[in-house]
């Protein structure tokens, strides 16, 4: 028997405000988990891990792997207690109507062997009119199936948008790509988000395990840091995407060991100097950029 989630090592002092919860800033990403049969047990083992330290936040989509995400994540967590998971899924732009969006969730919920989610997202705009979303997302919290909903992919515009929506300031986040390299969100859309208290969710926050397209300056200034506090590269690149405290980061985790060096990055505390550093080579933006997806 597993034990219950929400015990103490998932950054018990860097608890993230979303949707009316306290969570730690670090959750567990699922894309492309569950697909590979033979790795079912590694991956059910690795969320396990995080979950046993104090991770509450796993992030999931109908769209990952056709569902499969959400098999193996609700195999994943029945063994824990529900109150203490908060589980993030997210639906289709094409499924995201009036009629189709109740169907996908309920499939949803199936796959996760939940009664409810915490946070169901639109994945990203699409055909479906974003007032139709909104209908659809309040009914559902209405009913009880999902206690909030957000966006993903959502720019500056988007949102001013949608909180001029009746319901639409109900949006409880906004999930998008966020890392060193992609910072264009720090010129208008964090600001935004921050003024009107909606969390960040960054998914490809290390860069998708990858640092080989960083050229050597950048390379040497991670490696420098990453050597002063004894971890790994990718566990500063961690570090830095919750360094405000207003961000919830969604890692990849899809063995033991990398699940580990995720939770212990919340440990890292990177000083004035390595943060200066780090704005040396990976620029802060000085005008608006294209929102970075995928």
């Amino acid at each position: 028997m597993a034990e219950m989630a929400g015990g103490k090592g998932a950054g018990d002092l860097k608890l993230i405000n979303i949707a009316g919860r306290r969570v730690s800033p670090l959750g567990i990403g699922t894309w492309n988990i569950g697909n590979d049969k033979t790795r079912e047990q590694t991956e059910i083992d690795a969320i396990s891990l995080g979950l046993n330290q104090g991770v509450q936040v796993i992030d999931t989509a109908e769209m990952y792997g056709h569902g499969k995400s959400e098999l193996l994540v609700g195999k994943s967590i029945k063994n824990f207690s529900r109150e203490n998971l908060f589980l993030i899924s997210k639906v289709l732009p094409e499924n995201a109507s009036i009629d189709k969006l109740p169907k996908s969730l309920d499939k949803t919920l199936k796959r996760l062997d939940v009664d409810q989610i915490d946070l169901y997202l639109l994945h990203w705009q699409g055909s479906v009119p974003i007032e139709e979303t909104v209908i659809a997302m309040e009914e559902m919290k209405k009913i009880g199936k999902i206690k909030s909903w957000g966006v993903s992919n959502f720019d500056t515009n988007d949102l001013k948008k949608l909180f001029q929506l009746p319901f639409g300031k109900n949006c409880a986040a906004n999930q998008v790509k966020y890392n060193v390299t992609d910072r264009g969100i720090e010129y208008d859309l964090l600001p935004f988000m921050n003024k009107n208290n909606i969390p960040l969710i960054a998914y490809s926050p290390i860069l998708k395990g990858n640092i080989s397209d960083l050229n050597n300056e950048k390379k040497e200034i991670l490696e420098d840091i990453s050597r002063n506090h004894q971890v790994s590269v990718f566990q500063i690149l961690l570090a830095w995407t919750i360094r405000e405290g207003n961000t919830i980061s969604i890692p990849k985790s899809g063995d033991l060991k990398h699940m580990q060096d995720n939770v212990d990055a919340l440990n890292i505390t990177l000083s004035k100097t390595e943060l200066s550093k780090i704005d040396s080579v990976f620029t802060k933006p000085q005008s608006k950029q294209k929102l970075a997806l995928w």
